[in-house]
């Protein structure tokens, strides 16, 4: 239950984000912090820095298998001990994160970006936010079970 909250939060959260951005003209902008942080009204046609541009039905198929293996993932898992909620949390927001930018890509065949810092070119979403936290928590999650570049065990034999 408590993933399907997280799940609901996410996408409600990007979803009313992107809603309010699109109240403002194309390419407008309110900085935030100078340079440094801006909100921008940016439509991405494409996947992570522009890549697939123009290519909807690729960006709805993949990620669309990919949240049905990882909902799959999610419900069949035991997710016991810290790890495995780990895991379950990581697959959950990448899980929302992909809704949140299909939902986009479905209705207006773009993803609305809105968030820019100087020093990290691509603009970005909630929704990409939390695919990307999802994918460092599962990393962090494999990396503490020993599952990512070999198990305990065979540290122990060496």
């Amino acid at each position: 239950m408590v993933y399907l909250l997280i799940s609901i939060g996410v996408i409600a959260l990007d979803q009313a984000t992107k809603m309010m951005i699109r109240q403002m003209p194309l390419d407008g902008e309110y900085r935030i912090i100078g340079d440094f942080l801006r909100i921008v009204h940016v439509e991405n046609s494409g996947a992570a820095f522009g890549m697939f541009e123009g290519n909807t039905r690729f960006l709805l198929i993949l990620p669309a298998v990919i949240i049905v293996a990882a909902v799959f993932y999610i419900l069949r898992s035991s997710g016991e001990g810290m790890t495995g909620k780990m895991e379950k949390t990581a697959l959950t927001l990448i899980v929302a994160g992909g809704i949140g930018n299909m939902i986009d890509r479905f209705m207006f065949g773009h993803v609305t970006d809105m968030i820019s810092f100087s020093i990290f070119p691509p603009v970005f979403n909630v929704a990409d936010i939390a695919v990307t936290c999802g994918c460092a928590i599962l990393i962090l999650s494999l990396l503490i079970d020993g599952r990512f570049g070999g198990s305990p065990e065979e540290d122990k034999k060496e």
